[in-house]
């Protein structure tokens, strides 16, 4: 039998898509990133599904972690259930247990933003364990690994390392120790860049906000009622947006990032010295992406690339080195990519397709179409080349706009120039609102009857 691989995962949180060099920024500083894609794969246009409350990030987990779309991933996603929004489904396959079942040894480090009960039935172990949503950098409240799940608060214990190298010592004590002859799946979930963006010096003046150059979708304000303007995200800087304010957010964001990227050099750094390299795939993502001042906007609670589209590297054996692939896949495609290449199948009741063949150039395309969503305000839908976003009025909230906007992607890549007035593309339009009514049914979307 074939030694099965190593595993390691890699989670950000906040992490946009192309905020890396290798994605194409030419001024943030990520060369452990960079060299983690030259030496293999990049999936350059991952989606993540969305969901029904501002933290996105938690849905955003389910389903990379149950490896399907949102409706299937958790126990609710109806607007103010907070109770049951953050619960993965009881009886799901996460990422975690299914490895743990077969034969790998499985440990946590970092952020868990679901329950407690899906992160036991899913690991083996585990250290400085997070599980709120933010925190303090320098006042991280962690837990340790608890075998019978129980995780009362006065077993919580303030860390004021910076979060960072916080998770990052503990993934290095791992690997430096760990021993079995189980292959291992290391879970390492970072909080950076999220804010509040305080990186440690040097990093905090790498990068001069008067030099940041603001990206061409920058605007003052956003053009319409998004339906979630007030939320605590988009009150980070003022209205109007001020120019010399977001390039300062920019500019901590950027230093988050170059920070994280430096440890995560010594996370591989360990692993080369334990010689287990060349046997460990290694994949890199996050929960979602953020807008830092694009369209008007500082958070991720809207449809733009900026805040659906996310990293994802992936190294290791039977990956192909300096891939980049343009094709349309979902962030809860991971799940049964790793599977496949570890040699395990999948569950065989998720939505995630694997997306091996693509990667080792055995079939030429990834998905057709992807679909997000967000509360009852937002859906988007897209191919390879349009996207449509429909807006609509909440009767919940009396907050949003009944709108529609459509991006030709190949000539406006940053979404700028609204083309669904314009008779000319109506059968983009009448194609796009079947494609999106085609996923709402098939994910079961409580909310679909609004956007139909």
């Amino acid at each position: 039998m074939a030694v099965r691989p190593n595993v390691i995962f890699i989670i950000a949180d906040d992490h946009r898509y192309n905020a890396i060099g290798a994605a194409g920024d030419r001024t943030v500083q990520t060369p452990v990133l960079d060299a983690l894609a030259q030496a293999g794969t990049m999936m350059a246009r991952t989606h993540i599904n969305g969901g029904v409350d501002g933290a996105v990030c938690v849905p955003s987990r389910a389903c990379v972690n149950t490896g399907t779309h949102i409706f299937q991933a958790t126990e609710s996603q109806q607007i103010g259930d907070h109770a049951r929004t953050n619960v993965i489904r009881p009886g799901a396959a996460t990422m975690p247990s299914w490895f743990r079942s077969h034969g790998y040894h499985t440990h946590a480090i970092g952020k868990w933003h679901n329950d407690t009960a899906s992160f036991n039935a899913g690991f083996c172990s585990g250290n400085s364990l997070f599980f709120g949503g933010m925190s303090e950098h320098c006042q991280v409240p962690v837990f340790d690994y608890n075998a019978d799940g129980l995780y009362p608060p006065e077993s919580r214990r303030i860390e004021t390392k910076f979060s960072t190298e916080l998770f990052t010592d503990s993934a290095i004590e791992f690997i430096e120790q760990y021993a079995n002859e189980d292959p291992f799946f290391l879970y390492l979930a970072y909080t950076s860049p999220h804010d509040p963006r305080t990186a440690p010096e040097p990093y905090a003046s790498m990068y001069d906000p008067e030099q940041i150059q603001l990206p061409p979708s920058y605007m003052d304000e956003h053009p319409f009622d998004n339906g979630e303007l007030d939320i605590r995200d988009e009150k980070l800087a003022a209205y109007p947006r001020k120019q010399e304010e977001v390039r300062r957010h920019i500019a901590d964001y950027y230093a988050m990032i170059s920070h994280m990227d430096h440890h995560i050099g010594s996370v591989l750094q360990a692993l080369n010295a334990s010689g287990q390299a060349d046997n460990t795939l290694i994949v890199y993502t996050a929960d979602h992406g953020l807008a830092v001042g694009q369209h008007g906007l500082l958070g991720k609670q809207n449809m733009y690339d900026h805040s659906i589209r996310v990293p994802w590297l992936i190294k290791g054996p039977g990956v192909p080195a300096g891939r980049h692939i343009d094709a349309l896949v979902y962030q809860f495609d991971i799940f049964p990519t790793l599977c496949d290449l570890a040699g395990i199948g999948a569950p065989d009741d998720i939505e995630g397709k694997s997306m091996n063949a693509l990667i080792k150039r055995k079939m030429d395309s990834g998905r057709e179409t992807v679909y997000s969503l967000y509360k009852d305000i937002q859906r988007m839908v897209k191919n390879g080349r349009w996207k449509m976003i429909l807006y609509r009025h909440s009767a919940e909230t009396g907050k949003g706009t009944d709108f529609v906007q459509l991006f030709d992607l190949m000539n406006d890549p940053w979404e700028l120039h609204n083309l669904a007035s314009d008779p000319i593309y109506r059968p983009q339009l009448i194609g796009l609102k079947q494609d999106l009514t085609d996923w709402m049914e098939h994910a079961g979307d409580p909310y679909a009857d609004l956007f139909l």
